[in-house]
């Protein structure tokens, strides 16, 4: 396979900048807030929330303390006027009611869910919808419960679903099966999407589409889906040892994820979401979305497309080399890509054990796949700058699916490649035409482009992209 980004070329188009923080405090960045004034919030895993006055300038920010004493944020929002912090227990809304720029209101906004103790029950979040419901993704529990828990030791409620919480203060169980889903965010249009980590049921990282009824293979919440007020309606067993291809045809209610990041690829361990909706402040990839990686400390990029009304699409790398894991992500008003870090006493890249840095467009485009899409006989490659018909080479692939299993991880199955009998490019050289027989729903359908390069000679910057295939047109 091509080598993933070549530094060199990665700050000739995105530069990193690191920002200076708090002398003395552990800043394990784990959620972003931007303000309507410009400010940005920033949550600590530890319990503070932090205001940065001038986040546009990373050697004076000016951070300054908000609020304390919280419960492991792992995440942050900013809606109606007041900050609201995803705790372990609850989701708290903070405001400064004297404005003397500290919170002194904290008010739950919302709960329910279950807390026995255990170490790995995170709570991530929240996300707002259009008519002011409040999101919140509940990881499965994990680890020994405390036995002061009462029934909650043995089945603390909603674990391994995302809730939501209605502006009447009704809590609402509203998708299940995930494992640990550490990113919640939304897209262009207000739709909801979820990483997961690789794990149990989890072959790799996913990318889902969140809404009411869907079950994404995590067993674990499958207890909570046979309480009378379930909106999933699933078996109380499901088949383990099959293929992610064959439990979309055979496991009552699975919903597959819209986008699969093959596992060392793309990473091994996706977090925080954040979509560009910079106007094309932050380069040729506006409306698209970038997922945190935990483990390669990076940041990865999605195009996604409805095909027969739902959605599925294609991952790309971005970029890497930041001074630990990626946690959370959100765009500032100037259209850089902040990238709150902690790798939390986990295994990750780089020398920090947390930081905050921004990544900032250099305002060249780089020569790269800007969108991947489905076509009746293969897909349509869109580049970002007009492609060289004199460097369009051999292509390779190849496609291959999941296990749908219990165990930790899985590795590629039913692998074979691609047959590929044409690439036409358009008299622009902007769209590369590919036509592959063998499309396969159920799987990844992995390209290693040729070394491409711009009618300028720009070369192209990243050969590797990853289309999840769920549905075929015309379906």
């Amino acid at each position: 396979m091509a080598s993933s980004v070549c530094a060199q070329e990665q700050s000739e188009y995105y530069r990193t900048e690191t920002y200076e923080l708090p002398k003395g405090v552990n800043f394990e960045a784990s959620g972003i807030a931007v303000m309507p004034d410009g400010r940005m919030a920033v949550g600590l895993r530890k319990g503070e929330v932090w205001i940065a006055q001038n986040p546009s300038d990373v050697r004076k920010p000016e951070f300054k303390l908000f609020a304390s004493g919280l419960h492991e944020i792992l995440g942050l929002a900013w809606h109606d006027g007041a900050l609201y912090a995803t705790q372990r227990a609850e989701v708290t809304k903070l405001r400064d009611v004297d404005g003397d720029g500290k919170a002194d209101e904290y008010l739950t906004a919302s709960t329910g869910w279950g807390v026995s103790g255990a170490y790995h029950e995170y709570a991530y979040g929240p996300v707002f919808d259009q008519e002011g419901n409040l999101y919140t993704s509940l990881n499965s529990s994990m680890g020994k419960a405390w036995k002061g828990a009462g029934g909650e030791e043995k089945n603390p409620l909603w674990r391994g679903w995302v809730v939501r919480m209605t502006p009447e203060g009704k809590l609402e169980p509203w998708c299940a099966g995930f494992r640990s889903p550490c990113g919640i965010g939304q897209n262009a249009e207000g739709d909801i999407f979820i990483t997961d980590q690789q794990g149990t049921w989890m072959p790799t990282t996913p990318l889902m589409h969140a809404r009411k009824g869907a079950y994404f293979s995590h067993a674990e919440s499958i207890h909570d889906a046979m309480r009378p007020e379930s909106p999933v309606k699933i078996a109380a067993k499901q088949p383990d040892g099959i293929t992610v291809a064959e439990a979309m045809k055979t496991v009552q209610g699975y919903t597959p994820p819209a986008v699969w990041l093959p596992y060392v690829k793309m990473g091994q361990s996706g977090t925080g979401i954040a979509c560009d909706l910079s106007g094309g402040k932050f380069g040729p990839f506006e409306k698209q979305m970038f997922l945190g990686e935990f483990v390669l400390s990076g940041v990865n990029r999605v195009f996604l497309e409805k095909v027969g009304g739902e959605y599925q699409g294609a991952c790309f790398p971005f970029v890497d080399g930041l001074q630990c894991a990626a946690l959370g992500l959100n765009f500032l008003h100037d259209g850089s890509l902040v990238v709150g870090q902690s790798n939390r006493g986990w295994n990750s890249k780089g020398n920090r054990p947390f930081g905050l840095q921004r990544v900032v467009w250099t305002k060249k485009i780089p020569m790269e796949v800007q969108k991947m899409e489905l076509t009746k006989g293969g897909f349509r490659f869109t580049f970002t700058l007009p492609v060289d018909k004199a460097s369009v080479g051999v292509l390779t692939g190849q496609s291959y699916t999941y296990p749908f299993h219990s165990k930790y991880g899985g590795d590629e199955l039913d692998a074979s490649p691609l047959t590929i009998s044409s690439a036409k490019l358009s008299d622009d050289g902007l769209v590369l035409e590919v036509a592959c027989g063998e499309l396969r729903t159920g799987y990844v359908h992995e390209f290693e482009l040729p070394e491409l390069k711009a009618k300028d000679g720009t070369p192209l910057w990243h050969r590797m992209a990853y289309y999840t295939v769920n549905r075929l047109t015309g379906e």
